[in-house]
């Protein structure tokens, strides 16, 4: 447990303390055991992996109010989770909210951002784009609709043990990647009162209501760090267009890896492969 920006943070850390540091930053509805292969691949190369649990989920504090969910917030926890360990920069790593919570912090602290990796999110205006324009991604993030809803949200997705978050990690082609007793921990640990509410914050306080869903992440600004993009071409619920036009918004070293026969739940689905585009990143 480490203090951070005012919170307590429950954090998943392995390898040398003197090592490059990495923040690895999980997504909807996860925690930080999403990274366990990566930590462990992390470390043993070498380099200091912390993976927290981002607030509003796990053993992380969980602020009541929707606004505490906007994504200034979120990008202050990473920063503040830098500088308690000692560190001025890191390397940034996120999946899907996570992703968009480190492109915001690369776009907002470059000099804190030693390379950037994101897992199946592409630069949040190449999002915004591609859910105003393109009818295939207007149909993958129709889901949205649900989790803006209050109450109703929490209701349906809370039925039946449940039964809806944990179906989430079977979408897609791989569907017994997640093991089971990593759904169960993770069901488990938002069913804990207030953390559903919390977890849908996250959409609510920054995707705001109605049609345009990813309007209000769109001005982000330019990317200009060495950055990794790695999108499965088989993702429910992120299609090719917002993938391959991110490229438009990041500046210098930039590279688009597509992981062919890949989903949405990346660190499961292709664990080595993550963990090499990661620990690549620190030899150039």
């Amino acid at each position: 447990m480490v203090q951070a920006n005012g919170l307590r943070f429950r954090t998943m850390v392995d390898g040398p303390p003197a090592g490059e540091m990495f923040i690895l930053l999980h997504g909807f509805p996860e925690g930080a055991e999403s990274w366990l292969s990566q930590v462990n691949a992390i470390a043993k190369a070498g380099h200091l992996a912390v993976a927290p649990d981002l607030r509003g989920y796990g053993l992380s504090d969980a602020p009541a109010e929707k606004e505490s969910y906007a994504i200034g917030h979120l990008v202050d926890d990473v920063a503040g989770l830098i500088k308690v360990f000692g560190r001025e920069s890191a390397h940034i790593a996120g999946h899907d909210w996570g992703a968009i919570v480190a492109w915001f912090f690369a776009a907002r602290h470059p000099k804190m951002t030693k390379t950037l990796t994101v897992l199946s999110v592409g630069h949040p205006a190449a999002i915004a784009a591609a859910s105003r324009e393109n009818e295939d991604q207007k149909a993958r993030s129709s889901y949205i609709r649900l989790f803006l809803m209050e109450g109703k949200a929490e209701q349906v997705l809370a039925e039946d043990d449940y039964r809806r978050l944990r179906q989430m990690f079977s979408l897609g082609p791989n569907p017994g990647a997640v093991p089971k007793s990593v759904i169960d921990h993770f069901a488990k640990s938002i069913a804990r009162p207030g953390r559903l509410t919390a977890a849908l914050n996250y959409y609510r306080a920054n995707l705001g209501s109605g049609g345009a869903a990813w309007e209000r992440l769109a001005n982000t600004g330019p990317v200009n760090v060495p950055t990794t993009l790695l999108w499965g071409d088989q993702d429910p619920a992120l299609g090719r267009r917002g993938a391959e036009s991110t490229a438009s918004y990041v500046e210098g070293d930039y590279r688009f890896e597509v992981l062919e026969g890949a989903g949405h739940w990346l660190q499961f689905e292709r664990p080595a492969e993550v963990s090499r585009a990661l620990t690549d990143r620190t030899t150039g």
